[in-house]
């Protein structure tokens, strides 16, 4: 790995990118072949090379998902929603597809990783949001009085439900909300990070 300029971190830094699965079967080994690279310090030189290979077993796809963003910013494989709605966490949400269907002036339920806030001057005081589903992306309003009072989780939520109201302009969908839920514990140790305007 010297010739290639290759030192044992950079490589660690593609295991953990998954970029290594067709040398090693997954992430978690090749981690764990890497340490195998390391060069001997002196005081182990004398000691007899242990050749046995121990098989570790394969990340579980919600942990493969949580190194994929941890390393990447993002992944390949499933969406984290498609996995948090499979286990019944986003009970009644709907998502982005859904609100093709719906309505203008219904009532709705929508959840989604928060990829964007914007507050323009010009706005008066109405915050956009952008959530992320499987589906695509849900457009929100909130308006001033709403963002007051329910501040904390429109700013520091990664993962936001919204209960609120379906307005349809043509094509045009956005989602007024209403009552702002932070989820972001369902995440766990998944780093989402919105681009935030002001």
């Amino acid at each position: 790995e010297q010739r290639a300029g290759l030192h044992p971190a950079d490589l660690e830094t593609l295991a953990s990118a998954d970029a290594l699965a067709a040398v090693s079967q997954h992430r978690y080994q090749a981690r764990w072949d890497i340490l195998g690279l390391e060069p001997q310090t002196a005081l182990f030189e004398s000691l007899e090379p242990v050749q046995e290979s121990l098989a570790l077993p394969a990340p579980s796809e919600g942990e493969a998902l949580l190194e994929d963003y941890q390393s990447l910013g993002l992944s390949l494989g499933r969406h984290p929603l498609s996995l948090l709605r499979e286990q019944g966490l986003l009970e009644g949400c709907l998502n982005a597809e859904d609100l093709l269907q719906i309505a203008h002036g219904k009532p709705v339920t929508v959840a989604g990783l928060v990829v964007l806030r914007q507050r323009p001057g010009t706005s008066s005081g109405v915050t956009f949001v952008t959530l992320e589903d499987e589906t695509g992306n849900i457009n929100l309003v909130v308006w001033l009085n709403t963002a007051r009072t329910q501040r904390k989780a429109l700013l520091t939520a990664r993962l936001l439900k919204v209960k609120g109201i379906l307005e349809r302009e043509g094509d045009v969908i956005h989602v007024v909300a209403g009552k702002l839920v932070d989820l972001s514990h369902h995440l766990g140790a998944l780093q989402v990070k919105s681009r935030d305007f002001h």
